[in-house]
């Protein structure tokens, strides 16, 4: 695909980077369009960056000029306002598709996400599956895939991918509180016993599945596809080899479920939790996908397991920590405030 020109909405945050990164090295030329400074200096000339708002239509436009594919990573993340959450991941969805299919994109491949499956009865789950939102981010997620499907009817070639969470270079998040307890020596608390299985998903991988989409013929790719790690094993066990890793000798220690999440459900309410709703809700219940479709269909075959992808991360981190320390946000690439656990870390 050397030559194509790729928008990736969202370039400048973790997911956005990890493909510019990936795009570049298959010789695509690259347009970044994000809210944010694209401030990654290994890249910072090798690529378009613009900054504009997804819901901009002008600016949408504008940069949208002599694009062939977009890839639509942008969102607002769970723990924004249900406004920005609504207002950027749902009509900012519809300027995305709106403005692709005006300018004559050929496909718009849209990252969704499997918060749209809620808290599901059995496992593993199949994109027919219902759908079921928990909290304004899981709610928008499906109402943009709605949108989606309309485009696909109007002629626009869109694959949706459906990613498990996904760690690697530059994640930081809700990972973050996992890295420090680890690199401070601390045991790691767990909603439940840490038995259930929940399937995560490293980046690279992500990163083929969207190339995959952006390759493959289009009556290939116009689809739904759920994505993620194939060889994952119980969150205590996966989560351990960080703790291992660094050394200090220390366990994940699985408390139960509903006073733990009891308690969060009241830190989230006093705005003192570090997890939204979702994360708390689904922690100790299995949570994994069948990627059959995309195996057989795309020829999706990742590379990485769950340990693989969470070690990863974690050497990314111990690189690089010094750059973050004393940042805090909402974003996947700065560490989520630990608010209340805070102060529970000092009895861990």
């Amino acid at each position: 695909m050397a030559g194509t020109r790729v928008m990736i909405t969202g370039g400048a945050g973790f997911l956005g980077i990890n493909l510019i990164r990936y795009l570049h090295a298959k010789g695509c030329e690259l347009v970044s369009f994000d809210l944010s400074d694209f401030d990654y200096p290994d890249m910072k000339n090798e690529i378009t960056a613009i900054k504009g708002d997804i819901r901009d239509r002008k600016a949408v436009d504008a940069a949208m000029a002599g694009v062939d594919i977009v890839v639509h990573t942008a969102a607002a993340l769970p723990l924004y306002s249900p406004r920005d959450i609504y207002t950027t991941d749902v009509e900012g969805t519809r300027t995305i598709l709106e403005s692709a299919l005006q300018n004559g994109v050929r496909r718009v491949i849209h990252i969704s996400s499997t918060a749209v499956y809620g808290i599901p009865d059995h496992h593993p789950l199949y994109e027919t599956d219902r759908l079921e939102g928990v909290g304004a981010y899981g709610q928008a997620k499906i109402q943009a895939e709605m949108i989606c499907l309309e485009y696909r009817a109007k002629g626009l070639v869109v694959p949706i991918i459906r990613p498990k969470s996904f760690v690697g270079p530059e994640r930081l998040g809700v990972f973050a509180l996992l890295y420090d307890w680890a690199l401070e020596g601390r045991n790691f608390p767990m909603i439940g016993s840490g038995k259930n299985r929940y399937q995560l998903l490293d980046v690279e991988d992500l990163c083929d599945a969207i190339y995959l989409c952006v390759s493959q013929p289009e009556d290939v790719v116009n689809d739904t596809f759920n994505i993620g790690a194939k060889e994952y094993t119980t969150m205590k066990e996966d989560y351990q080899v960080v703790l291992d890793a660094a050394g200090h000798g220390k366990k994940v220690i699985g408390f139960p479920a509903l006073p733990a999440i009891l308690g969060l459900r009241l830190l989230d309410r006093l705005h003192l939790s570090p997890l939204y709703k979702w994360v708390y809700e689904t922690a100790s219940k299995d949570s994994f996908v069948s990627i059959e479709k995309a195996q057989q269909k795309l020829g999706y075959a990742p590379k990485y397991s769950n340990k693989d992808a969470l070690l990863r991360n974690w050497q990314w981190y111990i690189q690089n920590r010094e750059r973050f320390e004393s940042q805090s946000g909402v974003t996947h690439r700065v560490p989520w405030k630990q608010g209340a656990l805070g102060l529970v870390k000092k009895l861990f």
